[in-house]
């Protein structure tokens, strides 16, 4: 109950950004540029089904079998990505055209309606230009990446030793059974001492995508298959999610750690959920302390955590390193600059003081199949103590 306030208030702000921005394209695209009858009525037409997809497409992905839901995500995750650049595009003219005015540079214009459509056809123009550039980006298989890194502390014994990361798969309507067994098949033939599944799974029901994950229990490394849960993975039902990750041959860590021995050495892998995983249900959250409650200290630790915000609080706990996911490494252009006001670690490797961090870009994608200066990737990390020690 105390959370139907939330949900109401959330529910209230995404439909007046539903239609503020559908209006907004409406007026600055639609009408101020002349377009004529029956075009105008056509265009809005198609723009209001538009919209209705995005409100269907959560709701089909949790309810229909993916070969029935993806004609509505399909269509719907696109215009998504789509209408995020028309309203950048024309927000950004709008501004330009305000400032020249201002100027007084087009004082005595008198035909705007010419401009509004030269406007109207340069934005639109630009965006499906980006759209397909986009879109063949999102869709090409993720690179790998090789991350060296150097821990102090770090056993000389486990020098070398490699951790394979996946994360933000999101395998649901678009991304299915094809993309995770492409996925399993490049992580291992890279032959990793450790698999580490950073959350964001899925997106849907177990009951919809059993099937489409089923590959991922082909995962193999000689220290197994780790995963801890997403925000993704919670708004699907982490309890199920978590059981069929167990089926599926993955040490699902709860806020909890695990020794990884190897040559007579080892250290602390640690996984926590995700920090927001009780904003739709009291299934757990991440809690920091309570995974690192009682370990050896002198043992480096690797945390495992899906957000990277985890990292404030994991680099004044004696962390070595996180690895994370969750910023899709803004995914799209310029929409990384927009993560980066909420979480200040959005693509990449950091450092504060002794503790390191990376922020993968992800494997798979959600929402738009686009991708813009953010390649999908997975990520080999290859460990190993201080060169000069």
């Amino acid at each position: 109950m105390r959370r139907f306030p939330v949900v109401v208030f959330a529910i209230t702000v995404i439909c007046a950004v539903l239609f503020g921005s559908h209006y907004y394209i409406a007026t600055r695209l639609i009408f101020e540029s002349g377009v004529p009858d029956p075009w105008r009525g056509t265009l809005l037409t198609l723009l209001l089904v538009a919209a209705a997809s995005l409100v269907a497409s959560p709701v089909s992905e949790r309810t229909l079998p993916p070969a029935l839901s993806r004609w509505i995500v399909w269509p719907a995750s696109v215009w998504m990505g789509v209408a995020f650049w028309l309203i950048l595009a024309t927000a950004i003219t709008d501004l330009g055209m305000f400032l020249l005015g201002a100027l007084g540079v087009t004082e005595g214009i008198a035909d705007w309606d010419s401009i509004s459509g030269l406007r109207a056809v340069a934005v639109v123009s630009i965006v499906v230009l980006a759209s397909v550039v986009a879109i063949r980006s999102g869709l090409r298989p993720p690179r790998d990446v090789r991350i060296e890194i150097e821990l102090a502390g770090w056993p000389s014994v486990l020098n070398g030793f490699r951790i394979v990361q996946i994360t933000d798969i999101h395998i649901g309507p678009i991304l299915d059974r094809r993309f995770a067994r492409a996925i399993v098949d490049r992580v291992n033939a890279l032959q990793p001492d450790l698999i580490a599944v950073t959350g964001d799974l899925v997106d849907g029901g177990v009951e919809q995508l059993a099937e489409e994950v089923a590959p991922f229990k082909d995962l193999k490394s000689r220290h197994g298959v780790y995963f801890v849960t997403g925000n993704h993975d919670h708004y699907s039902g982490v309890a199920d999610w978590v059981a069929k990750a167990t089926e599926l041959g993955m040490r699902v860590l709860r806020n909890e750690r695990v020794e990884i021995c190897d040559s007579g050495a080892g250290f602390d892998l640690i996984g926590v959920d995700d920090h927001r995983g009780n904003m739709i249900a009291d299934d757990g959250r991440e809690d920091l302390p309570k995974a690192v409650a009682g370990r050896d200290t002198t043992r480096p630790a690797i945390l495992l955590a899906h957000d990277p915000s985890t990292f404030r609080r994991a680099s004044k706990m004696g962390i070595d390193l996180q690895i994370s996911g969750h910023t899709h490494g803004g995914q799209i252009w310029p929409f990384g600059y927009f993560v980066r006001v909420a979480i200040p670690y959005v693509a990449g490797h950091y450092r504060v003081k002794e503790s390191q961090l990376y922020v993968s870009r992800g494997t798979g994608f959600w929402g738009p199949p686009m991708r813009l200066f953010a390649p999908a990737e997975i990520s080999e990390f290859v460990i190993r103590g201080p060169l000069n020690a």
